[in-house]
């Protein structure tokens, strides 16, 4: 860290003070047993005109989110006086806070540059700073950019705020009529957009790696099928045309292949697709229903849901052929496997010994444990963020489907604000370029 840079950053606090950027802050402090106090402060702007989005807000909620973060009551805060940078930095240390987050726009032409810096309150210096320039529609991706930055450099992990989700409503208008859509939305549900209408049902949507195509089953023919549509153009294949169940398309790792489930011999069981030759290989061959497939990193394990025990339990097998192992024992329902992007922890849909609601659980691959995260029941369609902090899942409350994002150490669970109709199959996208 340089002098110089050191006075540089002093100098943009004292600017932040006197034109009252820091005021009533948001502070935020995290979750864990290891708790970093961070504020974040109101971004200064000295337009006329009132800004579309909070991006301090916007930040905050990110940073909340993730679980290693909890807001304060803003009625518990103490508003800062507009005073020299070092009485701000003695006001934070009494509150207890370790770093702030400040920034400031200036408008650039028709766009606006968003500088921002986190700052050690302790020590008195930068820890990171960086600007990102766009227009005032794209204020909220600025916001969980500059979220994604803070975020890893004080956690160490990469930031997952950027990236977006899928999910599916069901709106009904009367007359045993229904409308459903395929929606896409920022991960916090901000923005949503329509990709697909139709009035048959839509399912399992899935996001390929390089999050631009995404996999469906449709129901238009009458029938399921299964559908490949690149998201920026809305161009659409249709992938399986076998008889029977097509259904619960997941993408390889490297986005070359499908596995499915097709009935096609009379049982249901998993197949896999290249998708450039159109090979197809079965993978399972057993007397059971097999079912949600979902790959291993190393794009040759495939975990899966089966009641071959008599009950639904996950497994796991090679696609190249083998004996299935056995994942779950805990519990007598076990379903919808989805790995963290370590492969430590197992996400799922689970029914304990003597309950009959079904919860989102995670289960500790090497130990075994298992750990209930959500608190609603009848739960369903578990998706992890790609940096494994955060999951969303569809549930209902109120009589309506909705869904629930999470973080996986349990302390966040908050309903997403979603467009009307009933709101299923939530799926997560990878990292987005």
């Amino acid at each position: 860290m340089t002098k110089l840079r050191h006075l540089v950053l002093m100098g943009f606090l004292i600017l932040v003070a006197r034109i009252g950027w820091a005021a009533d802050p948001l502070v935020i402090t995290s979750g864990t047993d290891r708790s970093t106090p961070v504020a974040v402060v109101p971004f200064g702007w000295q337009g006329g005109n009132v800004l579309p989005e909070d991006m301090a807000s916007i930040i905050g909620n990110d940073l909340r989110n993730s679980g290693m973060f909890d807001p304060v009551p803003r009625q518990n805060m103490i508003s800062l006086p507009t005073q020299p940078a070092e009485v701000v930095y003695r006001d934070w240390q009494a509150l207890g806070t370790q770093y702030i987050v400040v920034g400031r726009l200036l408008p650039s032409g028709s766009q606006f540059n968003v500088q921002y810096a986190l700052l050690n309150v302790a020590a008195e210096q930068v820890v990171a700073s960086g600007s990102i320039s766009g227009t005032a529609s794209q204020l909220r991706d600025m916001a969980h950019y500059v979220a994604d930055q803070v975020f890893e450099k004080l956690t160490g992990i990469k930031g997952a705020f950027s990236t977006k989700l899928l999910y599916v409503t069901a709106e009904h208008l009367g007359q045993g009529n229904t409308r459903y859509t395929l929606q896409r939305s920022d991960y916090d549900g901000a923005r949503a957009v329509t990709l697909l209408q139709s009035r048959e049902p839509i399912l399992s949507p899935n996001y390929a790696p390089d999050g631009r195509r995404i996999a469906y089953v449709s129901f238009e023919q009458k029938r399921p099928r299964i559908f490949i549509q690149h998201i920026d153009t809305g161009r659409r294949e249709q992938i399986t045309n076998f008889e029977g169940l097509n259904g619960a398309p997941a993408w390889s790792p490297d986005g070359s292949r499908l596995a499915f489930v097709l009935s096609r011999d009379g049982n249901p069981e998993i197949y896999v697709m290249d998708l450039g030759s159109r090979q197809l290989r079965r993978v399972t061959n057993h007397m059971a229903i097999d079912t949600e497939p979902f790959w291993g990193k190393d794009g040759q394990t495939l975990y899966f849901t089966s009641d071959r025990a008599g009950k639904p339990q996950i497994y796991k097998t090679s696609i190249s052929g083998g004996e299935a192992q056995r994942v779950t024992f805990a519990g007598n329902y076990n379903a919808s496997p989805k790995l963290s992007a370590d492969e430590k922890t197992l996400v799922m849909v689970h029914r304990q010994e003597g309950y009959t609601v079904f919860q989102v659980a995670a289960q500790d691959l090497q130990r075994g444990t298992v750990r209930v995260l959500s608190s609603t029941s009848l739960d369903e369609s578990p998706s992890v963020a790609p940096n494994g902090t955060m999951l969303i899942y569809a549930t209902h409350q109120q009589g309506r489907g909705v869904l629930v994002l999470v973080s996986t150490n349990g302390r966040v669970k908050t309903p997403l604000p979603t467009a009307q109709g009933e709101i299923r199959e939530p799926s997560w996208s990878p990292y987005l370029n």
